[in-house]
């Protein structure tokens, strides 16, 4: 297997997901040549400053500050980036396709909002562009929609895409701890990053969802498509609340396909506890995938990390060396050959969780019923909860309902005197 042929490769970054690929390759290198026929090999790994990386390569003479020496580098074929933002790595990535070299990204910011840009620019060189670990980590998701399941018609992709979001309301729902003191036990952990807005705002998960809807439905779908809400207003008496309808809050990714136009979002919501995602706990990610042929299938596994996002990477760079290694890259690029509309948020359809607080008196109940009543919203369960100095703590579950005529209803209760506070407007999972 010493004669076979040579794969050159780069690695863009060699932070905790470059390094885990390093480690891989290195690990596989006496069964690579039998995976793909071929050897593999870094020729070149690009870092911000060299001396940070000295002992964490066996030649340090492979590391480079310099983007030229991976560019200009005609024996180098593939180019695996694992840094992240979008620039300067957009134009290193265009670069690299414009001059033939295959590319390997986990940059789901950059696919997100550029993928369009990206695969056109792949197909018009025959390269191959790979992405399997920008959604879900080590989860095999891309790949499946591309391919394993090309024969269906799909009509929904939903699924837990984010593991800090997930882990803070499996603590808060397992513990009962409130938001903030679950935030920072995900902190310690190093679940959440020092700064969480991407995470907790629903912004990463959102990029996800845009990324699987463009690939399920054929259609382009891009972040600003995305209705996000994330999840800093769930407390823990929503969960308790929750717990009593026989729900669990997760922070959900929609896309549905449906014959009006694409739905995608991301928000908390109410979900039965006998669903097979209310099981997903802690840092845990899980895609669920509805199609025609198919009907339903589960995808589950650990959705970030050193280990298993490089083993996605790896997936990817496997594929592209036995593409070389056949003299067929380019065999699949961009599949958005559709263009959809895009549902707005208030023309979808769903079932809400409401806890208001309202005056304890007689008549208030009717009053509100009638609000709901002359927006069209019909009222499935009405539930008072607690009261103490005259005022109620109502819960109130609908059934589905267009989201403008559930809002309609919210300026009308924000308005009335016997309304005190909404506390809380959370979606519910309807099962269709």
């Amino acid at each position: 297997m010493n004669r076979l042929k040579t794969i050159n490769v780069a690695l863009l970054g060699l932070g905790t997901v470059g390094s885990g690929v390093a480690k891989l390759i290195e690990r596989q290198k006496e069964e690579l040549p039998y995976k793909i026929g071929a050897n593999i090999n870094i020729k070149r790994i690009l870092v911000r400053n060299k001396e940070k990386y000295l002992g964490a390569v066996a030649d340090p003479m492979i590391l480079t500050t310099d983007w030229q020496d991976i560019i200009n580098d005609a024996e180098i074929s593939i180019v695996i980036e694992v840094i992240g933002g979008i620039e300067p790595t957009k134009m290193y990535l265009l670069e690299a396709l414009n001059a033939g070299k295959n590319v390997v990204t986990a940059n789901k910011d950059l696919l997100a909002e550029y993928g369009r840009e990206l695969l056109e620019t792949a197909a018009q060189n025959h390269c191959d562009l790979l992405f399997e670990a920008s959604v879900a980590g080590g989860i095999p998701i891309i790949r499946p929609l591309k391919q394993c399941l090309a024969g269906n018609h799909l009509t929904e992709v939903m699924g837990i895409v984010n593991g800090t979001t997930n882990y803070i309301l499996t603590k808060m729902s397992s513990d009962g701890m409130d938001f903030n003191e679950a935030l920072q036990k995900a902190t310690e952990l190093g679940y959440a990053e020092a700064d969480p807005t991407a995470d907790i705002e629903g912004l990463d998960a959102a990029r996800k969802v845009a990324i699987m809807a463009s690939i399920a439905f054929n259609s382009r779908v891009t972040l600003n498509d995305v209705y996000i809400e994330g999840i800093t207003k769930i407390t823990a008496k929503d969960i308790q609340y929750a717990h009593e309808l026989g729900c669990d809050i997760k922070l959900l990714g929609v896309a549905k396909n449906t014959p009006t136009g694409i739905e995608v979002r991301v928000h908390p919501m109410l979900i039965p506890s006998t669903h097979p995602l209310a099981t997903v706990n802690d840092a845990f990610n899980a895609v669920f995938v509805h199609g025609d042929a198919v009907d339903d299938a589960m995808f589950f596994g650990r959705g970030a990390g050193e280990m298993p996002t490089a083993s996605a990477v790896m997936g990817d760079l496997i594929d592209i060396a036995r593409n070389i290694k056949f003299g067929c890259t380019g065999r699949i690029n961009c599949s958005c050959y559709k263009s959809l509309p895009i549902k707005h948020i208030e023309d979808i359809e769903s079932c809400y969780f409401l806890r208001m607080q309202v005056d304890d008196r007689p008549g208030v109940l009717a009053s509100i019923a009638n609000v709901f009543g002359n927006n069209s919203v019909s009222i499935a369960q009405i539930i008072q909860k607690t009261s103490s100095e005259g005022v109620a703590e109502l819960v109130v579950i609908t059934d589905k309902v267009i989201e403008r005529y559930f809002n309609d209803s919210l300026t009308i209760f924000a308005s009335m005197s016997i309304v005190k506070e909404i506390s809380a407007v959370i979606r519910v999972y309807s099962g269709e």
